[in-house]
């Protein structure tokens, strides 16, 4: 099982006060349910366990989007729609935190020796997004609307994402330090 955040671990609070505050002065974007689920993608993803939590039925872990379409088709491996729409949300998270957080690393993920090096991560989150929005039942209702939010709006979001890490480089700089130790004081 991956490892969890607590809810009320100060992680949790840093990043949400983080996109808050950047969504807002930057993008104009003022949606509490976006704030809270993009600031937990980003501390659930601080775990590699989560970050790569997705296995399929001989427990290897899924670390490429193309292993993970497989695993989320009904018609390949999955062995539920409930399975299809888990494996969606959770491409539609893995691409939207890669290209959003870390874009520098597609290089890596999407290289020529990798099964993702033919995969559009932008195109492929938007789609994964939307297919898990479909799922309007039961304990998926509040959440696919929210889903197909981040599908219409998936490169906004990964513009929103790049700031904040800009942001968060800006905390180790030495202008930062000195501000960081003025409040601490």
């Amino acid at each position: 099982m991956p490892a969890q955040i607590s809810a009320d671990h100060p992680i949790r609070q840093l990043f949400f006060t983080l996109v808050q505050q950047t969504f807002q002065r930057k993008l104009g974007e003022n949606s509490p349910e976006v704030t809270r689920y993009l600031s937990d993608v980003m501390v659930d993803f601080t775990h590699r366990d989560q970050l790569f939590s997705l296995k399929d039925a001989q427990g290897k872990q899924l670390e490429e989007v193309g292993e993970m379409l497989v695993e989320g088709d009904v018609s390949l491996n999955a062995t539920s729609f409930e399975r299809e729409r888990e494996v969606h949300k959770h491409i539609g998270d893995f691409t939207l935190f890669w290209t959003g957080v870390y874009p520098e690393m597609l290089r890596y993920l999407r290289a020529s020796s990798r099964t993702d090096h033919l995969i559009d991560y932008v195109e492929q989150g938007r789609k994964s997004y939307q297919i898990a929005s479909t799922f309007q039942y039961g304990p998926y209702v509040e959440e696919a609307t929210l889903l197909r939010h981040l599908s219409d709006r998936f490169e906004l979001y990964v513009h929103g994402l790049h700031l904040v890490r800009k942001e968060m480089d800006g905390y180790g700089t030495p202008e930062m330090q000195r501000l960081r130790k003025l409040l601490d004081s």
